[in-house]
């Protein structure tokens, strides 16, 4: 047992750091007090103990702190040392010494832990441990025998720290795992429990690893299958494509041949039928344009052409002599035309020069009638006619600014005036004004004195009331207090507190056997359960074999009925693999029909998308040829619109020729109508009345006679394109045989063949999805069978498993005949029983008598209460009296003094008013003077703001006036008149010579009119001729190609060529649907390969089986690691309920005991576990909370109870903890237990202190050590036969803390 002795301190906290300034103190047993004030250092003796013990720093606490501050003792360097002498659980001697150091340095002081030594001492020798070889902490807390939490949080629980049973829940529930010392045992099921999650996940991702491996190894086989069938049809398929490419060369050689001759002739044919066409179109024009001549040139080509040159060079002299003329009739009218841009400058400058002598007259009549206005309004003399010289403006803008300086001075001089009228207003009104302010200041302050003294008169008076109706009460108290005095003593007579305290010491002797006797017979139970493991193992093993059992009727169950309606019967293993197998070479069958369906499929869908790739062709031909005829005809009519043109060709020709001979036909009606002394018309022989009617028709006729060569040229242009649309139209005739023969013939064909292989997809389709419907209903049984074939090799597996489970049932069955022992489990487990029922009727006996006890107690204690209360209002009763007297006295004074500040008040308020109205009068009269002189002021300056705008005006106006003198604006107007006159003459001399050029020109160009006439006849002579020799070649081209196209035989070539076609078109289609289906072959065959090669397939069979061992041993090992962890939690449990029923029974004897009130009946911790937990939930979680019951109603302490009845909770509490958990050591710190507790609870916490030290009197190593500052706790401990000295705590002349030795009897005698 465990038990502390001795304990010196040096430089720690306010101890000193001198060898004469340390502190020794060697603890009692069973009960060591320390006293002393605040801040001796009472406390510190547990922090160096906690220190010590644990090596933890207070909390809150760094170790620079904990340390004696190196400021404080003027040194550099502080060496703190603690030493502890103690026995061990052993009971040997122990000492253990721990050092620090704390260096003050510049900003913050720097702390370090020095080594730290153990000595122990084994038969007369020393041995000494350093923390550089050991672990201090866990070496004293092995010493100590108890854990490091119950040393921090109970044994040496710090005062900051006293009560966490009522902090909150999380920090609760890590003290109390803590102190459980459950974490071991925590960490234990959680690592169970994280392992079982990992194999559970493990599990589940074999699992799904295994679906798709099974997957992969099926998905493999069946690419092997495909690969194997694919590279037998390349084989087959690349010697049908050489085949068919040697029938196809020699074909291809002869139908160039024919080709290349039908092409031939098919040239040969076009170009007859264009010169025949050619031809005629010819001999058309040529016919047209002698219709459109009037007369055939008669002579030789040469002297056409020699007069048609000398026409030529006529015209071209006149056209020579019309362009000069031109030029210079453009030269003339440049010339004009700069005349008349000269004439309108210059006219434009005339005005805007008039224009400003106007402004400047106007300018100088203002500037008078401005001066007589501004003279009349200052009354100045000599300003009455007008107009004025600059003399008299001089003389009259130096009388204004006399005037203005005049005006200026006399409204400053007013202006000053009422400044210093205003400033003496404000000095008057600011004296008045501060000494209104500082009276007004004086009866402020006297009310708030008058209200502060009317206010403790009152106060002064009710307590007076009060104190009258004192003297009646003395007396009642009194009777009181005796009447309580002798229900305290006959109560303390009829008390049997001692009979019930030697019948509790008995029954506790009986409690402590029966203790004894159940830690036996759990030894006992212990060795029993040695040799049950058999039969444990036994019935593991039945139990094995039932579930496999188990699994094999499920197994049956499941499959039972699919088997049976696929094979007739439930198979084994090997009958359900010969089913597969003769399943899947049914299925390879239908896979090869379909193959062979799909194969015919591929060879019809090729023939239509060759069939509707040409017919794609040809529309796109038949569409281009179409839009070629479109592009030329503008409609796709072509015989029609060819009809239609040479129809527009023969009307354009009549229109040229009749346009030709119209020049001369006007030529000589003008003629006859300007020479003929009887004017009439030429056609009709009507006599023009009237001269200007003859002048209309001459006009007219020369105004057509002008146009006919224009419209000529324009007929000759349109004529020649229709020609030239024509000969276009007539190249494409062959074009249009083509389009014929493609919508009438070919194009057709084409759709029928398509039509026909759509009738041939539509059979095959509907054959390879009934092949497709057997091999999808024969895949589905076949995967059926095979998913079942893996429960039928478990179920095989199960059955082996079986048998050997069997085995060893039998094994272990012929063990157990060989066992022999005395006494059964049951009969221990019932032994033990009996033993528990009368510890817990031992233990309900000791609560009942420590029940009266209590309430004998509790009566005795509320009896003592009563009277002490009395007694204190009789006191302070008798002291309230003694003070009536002064408080009379006070009230008279008070009440003078309230009538003397009344009177101040009511004449500092008289003399106000009178200068409140006075300084009204002020104000009033300074506003007066304040608006006199704002309308003063306005009004001087509004008058001189007039004169300055006028003043400006005319100044403007003189300025405008000089600047057009200055300037010479009168001069130069009168050169711009000059200019003017000048530019006019000669622009009227330059539009004579316009006239007379364009009469010239007039004359010319009628001359050129008439000769082209001329020239067109000409034209059309060398035009016609030209026709004639062209005509004569075309028909020798048309001779010559006839006699070539003769020689060769055409219809034979053209039926050779369509034979050889066919057997082409025959044979390059089955060419491409083996190519096709060639290389549909490799890319399936290069397809299967590259599946085979990934890393799915690679091995597939091999990895299945390897993943479907892993995952059933992970589900084996599963199922064990829950078994452990269920033991093991089930064992935590119990532990946990026996330990916390323990601590919950001490707890409620501890609190009826000491709390003196009826609000609670006792308190308990509840721990709210989970149930029913496994391997794969999370681990158990306790809640605990500290509740306080009243009859059956339970609530939460934490947040509902007072301060007082939360530290004597926690208080309480560790008390009970201590006795549950310190069985090896029994030491225990309580600092400052009174804190926040009445006296009456002090005092039965004091009993209760002196009880549980005479109960534990046996315990050699119980240690109760107690520190406090209130010395009437003490005193009642001191009651006590336990207690003859006790150790006060001072600080001394440094401020150094000292421990001293003291006996209880002069705890009355120490004056602090």
């Amino acid at each position: 047992m465990s038990r502390i002795e001795k304990m010196s301190i040096l430089g720690v906290r306010s101890f000193g750091i001198e060898d004469k300034d340390k502190q020794i103190i060697t603890f009692f047993n069973p009960l060591t007090i320390l006293v002393g004030p605040n801040g001796a250092g009472k406390t510190t003796i547990i922090e160096c103990l906690k220190y010590i013990s644990t090596g933890d720093f207070p909390p809150g606490t760094k170790g620079k702190t904990f340390v004696h501050d190196p400021k404080i003792a003027n040194e550099t360097d502080v060496r703190a040392q603690i030493r502890l002498q103690f026995r061990d659980v052993n009971g040997e001697v122990m000492a253990v010494q721990r050092s620090m150091v704390c260096t003050q340095k510049s900003k913050e002081p720097e702390f370090k832990t020095l080594e730290s030594v153990i000595t122990r001492t084994k038969h007369g020798e020393k041995v000494s441990l350093s923390s550089k070889c050991a672990e201090i902490d866990r070496e004293m807390i092995n010493a100590l025998g108890v854990s490091k939490a119950v040393l921090n949080n109970v044994i040496f629980c710090h005062q900051e720290e006293s009560n966490w049973p009522l902090s909150e829940g999380k920090a609760l529930k890590q003290k109390f795992d803590e102190i459980f010392s459950a974490t071991r045992y925590i960490k234990a099921l959680e690592a169970l429990r994280q392992v079982r999650l990992k194999q559970s996940l493990k599990v589940k991702e074999c699992q799904t690893e295994l679906k798709y491996l099974k997957q992969n190894k099926e998905k493999a086989q069946e690419i092997q299958d495909h690969l194997s069938n694919r590279e037998a049809q390349l084989a087959a398929s690349k010697e049908n494509v050489i085949s068919i490419e040697n029938q196809l060369e020699p074909l291809k050689s002869s139908l160039a041949v024919v080709e290349q001759n039908l092409t031939k002739v098919m040239r040969l044919d076009n170009d007859v039928k264009a010169l025949e066409s050619r031809k005629r179109q010819m001999e058309k024009d040529n016919q047209d344009l002698q219709q459109k001549m009037e007369k055939v040139f008669q002579g030789t080509d040469e002297q056409l052409r020699d007069r048609y040159q000398n026409h030529q060079r006529i015209v071209k002299e006149k056209e020579k002599r019309l362009l000069d003329c031109k030029r210079d009739l453009d030269r003339v009218t440049k010339e004009c035309q700069r005349f008349n841009s000269e004439k309108s400058e210059l006219l434009i400058e005339r005005g805007r020069l008039q224009l400003q002598a106007d402004r400047h007259q106007e300018h100088i009549v203002t500037r008078d009638s401005l001066i007589q206005s501004l003279a009349a309004q200052l009354e100045l003399d000599g300003f009455e006619r007008a107009p004025f010289t600059d003399r008299h403006i001089a003389s009259f803008h130096r009388l204004v600014k006399d005037r203005q300086d005049r005006d200026t001075e006399a409204a400053n001089r007013m202006m000053r005036e009422f400044a210093q009228k205003e400033t003496m207003k404000q000095k008057q009104i600011d004296e008045i004004r501060d000494k209104k302010t500082g009276l007004e200041r004086t009866i402020d302050l006297k009310s708030d004195i008058q209200n502060k003294k009317q206010a403790e008169l009152k106060n002064v008076k009710c307590e007076l009331q009060q104190l009258e109706g004192f003297s009646d009460r003395i007396s009642e108290l009194d009777e009181e207090i005796g009447k309580m005095e002798h229900d305290l003593e006959k109560a303390e007579r009829n008390s049997n507190i001692e009979t019930l305290e030697q019948e509790v010491q008995t029954l506790q002797n009986e409690k402590i056997n029966l203790d004894k006797a159940l830690r036996r017979l759990d030894q006992e139970m212990e060795q029993l359960n040695l040799h049950t493991t058999t039969i444990t193992q036994l019935e593991m093993l039945k139990k094995d074999k039932a579930e496999k059992e188990d699994q094999i009727r499920k197994v049956k169950s499941r499959h039972s009925e699919e088997l049976t309606s696929l094979l007739g019967y439930f198979p084994n293993k090997k009958q359900l693999e010969d089913w597969l197998h003769s399943k899947n070479k049914n299925i390879n069958q239908t896979r090869d029909t379909l193959a062979n369906l799909n194969k015919q499929l591929a060879s019809v869908e090729y023939d239509k998308t060759y069939a509707s790739n040409e017919l794609k062709r040809k529309e796109a031909q038949l569409s281009s040829h179409e839009a070629k005829l479109f592009d030329v005809c503008g409609s796709q009519d072509f015989d029609s619109d060819l009809n239609k043109l040479q129809d527009e060709i023969e009307k354009s020709s009549k229109q040229r020729a009749v346009l030709a001979g119209a020049t001369a036909v006007y030529s000589q009606f003008i003629t006859q109508l300007t020479e003929e002394s009887q004017s009439c018309c030429p056609v009709c022989q009507r006599v023009f009345q009237t001269e200007a009617e003859l002048q209309d028709v001459i006009s007219d006729l020369q105004s057509k006679l002008r146009l006919a060569p224009d419209k000529l040229k324009s007929t000759e242009s349109e004529l020649k394109r229709k020609e030239k649309k024509r000969d276009e139209m007539m190249s494409l005739k062959p074009l249009r045989r083509t389009v014929v023969e493609l919508q009438d013939k070919e194009i057709p064909d084409l759709r029928n063949k398509i039509q026909n292989a759509n009738r041939d997809l539509t059979g095959l389709k509907g054959e390879i999805e009934e092949q497709e419907l057997l091999l999808q209903t024969a895949l589905s049984e076949e995967e059926g069978a095979k998913a079942c074939l893996q429960d039928i090799t478990l179920m095989e597996r199960y059955q082996t498993d079986i048998r050997d489970v069997e085995r060893k049932i039998a094994q272990q069955e012929a063990k157990l005949p060989r066992v022999n022992l005395s006494r059964t489990v049951l009969q221990v487990s019932r032994e033990k029983q009996e033993k528990k029922q009368l510890w817990d009727t031992v233990t309900s006996k000791i609560e009942l008598n420590q029940k009266h006890k209590q309430d004998q107690q509790s009566q005795i204690q509320q009896l003592k209460s009563a009277v002490n209360e009395l007694k204190a209002e009789k006191l302070q009763i008798v002291s309230s009296m003694q003070r009536q007297r002064q408080l009379e006295e006070q009230t008279v004074e008070l009440t003078t003094e309230v009538q003397s500040l009344r009177r101040d008040i009511k004449e500092a308020e008289e003399q106000v008013l009178p200068l409140e109205a006075k300084l009204d009068k002020l104000q009033q009269e300074k506003e007066e003077l304040v608006n006199k002189r704002t309308a003063s002021n306005k009004e001087t300056q509004e008058k001189m703001n007039s004169i300055n705008e006028k003043v400006k005006d005319i100044n403007k106006y003189v300025k405008e006036i000089e600047n057009y003198i200055q300037q010479g604006k009168e001069d130069y107007k009168k050169q711009k008149e000059s200019e003017l006159e000048e530019v006019n003459s000669r622009l009227a001399a330059c539009e004579k010579q316009k006239e007379k050029i364009s009469k010239e020109m007039e004359m010319t160009r009628q001359d050129i009119d008439t000769q082209k006439i001329q020239e067109r006849w000409l034209e059309d002579n060398l035009t016609l001729r030209k026709r004639n020799e062209e005509l004569k070649e075309v028909e020798d081209d048309i001779k010559k190609l006839m006699k070539e196209m003769g020689e060769m035989k055409v219809p034979q070539m053209k039926n050779e060529q369509k034979h050889l076609e066919e057997k082409i078109e025959s044979l390059k289609r089955n060419h491409h649907v083996a190519l096709g289906r060639q290389r549909g072959f490799e890319e399936e065959i290069v397809r299967f390969r590259k599946e085979l090669r990934e890393p799915q397939f690679r091995d597939a069979e091999e990895k299945y089986r390897d993943m479907m061992i892993v995952m059933r041993t992970t589900e084996l090992v599963n199922k064990d690691l829950d078994l452990y962890y269920k033991a093991l939690d089930k064992a935590i449990m119990t532990f946990h309920s026996m330990k916390m029923e323990e601590i919950n029974k001490i707890i409620r004897d501890l609190w009826r005991s000491i709390y003196r009130g009826q609000d609670i009946e006792y308190i308990e911790i509840r721990s709210d576990a989970d149930e029913n937990v496994s391997a794969t939930d999370k681990r158990r979680n306790y809640n605990y909370r500290v509740v306080m019951v009243k009859g059956d109603t339970a609530l939460d302490m934490r947040g509902r109870c007072s301060a007082g009845q939360k530290v004597l909770a926690s208080l309480i509490i560790r008390l009970a903890l201590a006795e549950t958990f310190c069985i090896n050591c029994g030491i225990l710190a309580l600092d400052e237990p009174t804190t926040n507790l009445d006296r009456e609870n002090i005092e039965s916490l004091a009993h209760a202190l002196v009880e549980i030290i005479k109960s534990r009197l046996h315990q050699r190593n119980f240690q109760l050590l107690v520190i406090t500052h209130d010395e009437d706790f003490v005193e009642l401990l001191g009651r006590s036969e336990y207690v003859e000295t006790f150790y006060r705590i001072k600080k001394n002349i440094d401020q150094c803390s000292e421990i001293m030795k003291c006996s209880v009897s002069s705890l009355g005698s120490y004056v602090h």
